[in-house]
């Protein structure tokens, strides 16, 4: 059984007039369950020649829904005007965005696809799925 543990920590001495420390962990397990997630996707790279708009990046197809699902997207570009946007679903809601060297990770119900636009050309996504298969 695989076992896989994410963690953030956040810190700052100024952010809210006293210094600020948290962090926190989460064992990655199969919904519902104590046995740990032991599909991934693997971590890639996705080079944008061109610039996108509402391109699928990952799609719910390939997800069940209802299972467990996490989703590790980062632009590993060092521009602060370059971004990519990270959308939901067919209506393309937007989520966030990502500057150069943002990054987001996110729990996936595999409902709906995950798309991206680009701001600009020649931009990389770093992404990887760690999911459940029912």
């Amino acid at each position: 059984m695989a076992t896989t543990t994410a963690a953030i920590s956040v810190a700052s001495s100024d952010l809210t007039g006293n210094a600020l420390s948290l962090s926190s962990t989460n064992t990655l397990y199969k919904a519902g369950t104590v046995i740990g997630l032991d599909q991934t996707t693997g971590l890639g790279s996705k080079y944008y020649a061109a610039a996108q708009s509402n391109a699928t990046l990952i799609s719910a197809a390939t997800y069940e829904d209802n299972t467990a699902n996490w989703v590790y997207l980062k632009n590993p570009g060092s521009s602060t005007e370059d971004y990519f946007t990270i959308e939901l679903g067919a209506s393309n809601i937007v989520i966030g965005r990502l500057y150069g060297g943002d990054w987001m990770w996110i729990p996936y119900e595999g409902e709906q696809d995950i798309d991206i636009s680009s701001s600009a050309i020649k931009m990389t996504l770093e992404t990887m799925v760690i999911y459940q298969v029912a």
